[in-house]
């Protein structure tokens, strides 16, 4: 990896490190960026040291000295790379350029644009003119028509993610105007307001015979949210057919790819049209139409791609921290995993994004899946048996608060049976393992495969609870998940906070 016009290496952060030079020429620039800290010039992984201190040093000076706020338009992660920490800054283009630093205000001192591989002074006719096409009408700008706005539901939602919202918290929210007053974003994730989210299922295939049409609306667009995912997935649910070779369980649509569609039609609907994204269920399809076509400078080509160019960052910036999306631009290209580009309709005003259900051939017989619908398959099969082994783990706590003697004696002795039903779904044998990791079987298994089993119990652990029940290092763990998934026993699906491992099938 080498730097490109859209990728910053930084070897290390100092106060010396003009951070906020590189940040803003990114969100400037069309196509965003991304920074690495702990990278060298060369290209040379140097690693980092404090990597928590670090990201949080980061946040603080990009939330203090980037003028308009560009909260809600990165993300700070961290990376393993040749062995070693860093640290990875997502900047998505924003869409009230310039952005500038406060310290200097709106001038070429200030204000930056990516060329090439650099971060130039942006001349003082451009910052003039993309002042003058800055939108006048974002959420964040206009007033809320009601003014007595209480948030409680809210509060309960960072509650929730052990966030306790203080006093100031309408300011850091960015839930008020330039005037102290509450803005639009405000008015939207207020206990109570006049948004209606409409979620209609009709009979056959076309919006003639409507038999439900519950109203979501009018309450915190996150609780609305929140209901609009549980619905969808209920309407969702498994069809299961039974062969004289196994069971199978199959979903009608892919629940990531209605999982990212919801949430983008939420967060980047043009709430200044007052016209809310609707959701439509039929006998053959799912229908999600949000406000708002493409954002003013994205084709379709760089929207697929995932480049993020966020219309509405202030509820982007809340619906991360309620862990509801994850890293910038990463829904789309999740979406086009199961479903193709034809599902996506655009227009000048609206979006619409349709899925088909997955059908069957003639007969009954299964029709050929979509590589997004092997992996669902896989998934299910895996959780058959995730009940009875977690009946017999407990709780990933329990384990934690369990000896690591304990803990290993346990894994041994239900090795050969977790193996004999996986050896037969998705190809893992002795002889497999013994290939990668040496021994497989006996009184003495490979920290490896104990943490393979561990993945196979609890699909949503993490690093650190394996450390915690094998007694070893969150950084001994990563080793033996990278190694894990160079064999291609695993893979990764959805982020660090919320995401799940899956078990891959062998090569016969």
């Amino acid at each position: 990896m080498s730097e490109t016009n859209r990728i910053e290496f930084k070897e290390k952060l100092t106060k010396e490190i003009d951070l906020e030079k590189e940040v803003i020429a990114f969100l400037n620039y069309n196509e965003g960026g991304f920074i690495y800290i702990g990278i060298d010039k060369t290209g040379t992984v140097v690693g980092v040291e404090d990597i928590d201190g670090d990201m949080l040093k980061i946040k603080d000076r990009l939330k203090t000295n980037i003028i308009p706020s560009c909260m809600g338009l990165f993300d700070i992660s961290s990376e393993e790379k040749d062995g070693k920490d860093i640290i990875k800054i997502t900047v998505a283009s924003g869409s009230e350029k310039p952005y500038y630093k406060r310290k200097y205000g709106m001038s070429e001192k200030g204000a930056y644009i990516r060329n090439g591989t650099a971060a130039d002074p942006m001349p003082q006719k451009m910052i003039d003119e993309l002042f003058a096409k800055r939108t006048k009408t974002s959420i964040g700008k206009i007033r809320s028509s009601r003014q007595d706005l209480t948030f409680e539901q809210l509060k309960i939602y960072y509650e929730g993610k052990g966030i306790s919202l203080n006093k100031n918290f309408a300011k850091n929210l960015e839930l008020l105007t330039e005037k102290g007053e509450y803005n639009y974003v405000a008015y939207l994730m207020a206990d109570e307001n006049g948004t209606s989210i409409k979620l209609a299922k009709y009979n056959g295939l076309t919006r003639v015979d409507l038999t439900e049409n519950p109203d979501f609306g009018y309450e915190s667009l996150i609780k609305a949210t929140k209901q609009v995912l549980d619905k969808i997935e209920i309407e969702n649910k498994s069809d299961t057919s039974i062969t004289s070779a196994e069971r199978v369980d199959k979903r009608p649509w892919s629940s990531i790819a209605l999982r990212e569609a919801i949430l983008n039609a939420f967060v980047h609907n043009d709430y200044t049209t007052e016209v809310p994204p609707k959701f439509e269920i039929f006998d053959d399809r799912i229908e999600i139409t949000s406000t708002g076509g493409l954002p003013n400078g994205l084709s379709k080509d760089e929207f697929f791609e995932g480049f993020s160019v966020p219309r509405n960052k202030e509820l982007m910036r809340i619906y991360k921290d309620l862990d509801l999306v994850e890293q910038l631009g990463s829904g789309v290209p999740r979406i086009l995993e199961y479903y193709g580009r034809e599902c996506f309709k655009f227009s000048e005003n609206f979006l619409r994004m349709t899925f088909p259900k997955a059908g069957l051939e003639e007969g009954g017989q299964m029709g050929d899946l979509q590589m997004g619908e092997v992996i669902e398959d896989f998934k299910a099969k895996q959780k058959l048996v995730l009940t009875e082994l977690q009946y017999d783990f407990g709780t990933i706590s329990q384990r934690r608060k369990a000896s690591t003697k304990e803990n290993i004696s346990l894994l041994h002795e239900n090795f050969e049976s977790i193996m004999t039903y996986f050896m037969k779904d998705f190809g893992i044998t002795s002889g497999k393992l013994r290939e990668s990791f040496g021994k497989a079987s006996g009184k003495k298994l490979p920290n490896q495969i104990l943490t393979l089993e561990l993945i196979i119990v609890y699909p949503e652990i993490t690093a650190e609870e394996i450390g915690s029940i094998l007694g070893v290092t969150e950084r001994t763990v990563q080793t033996y998940i990278k190694k894990l998934r160079e064999e291609n026993f695993i893979e990764r699906e959805g982020g660090r906070k919320e995401g799940v491992w899956l078990l891959k099938k062998q090569e016969t």
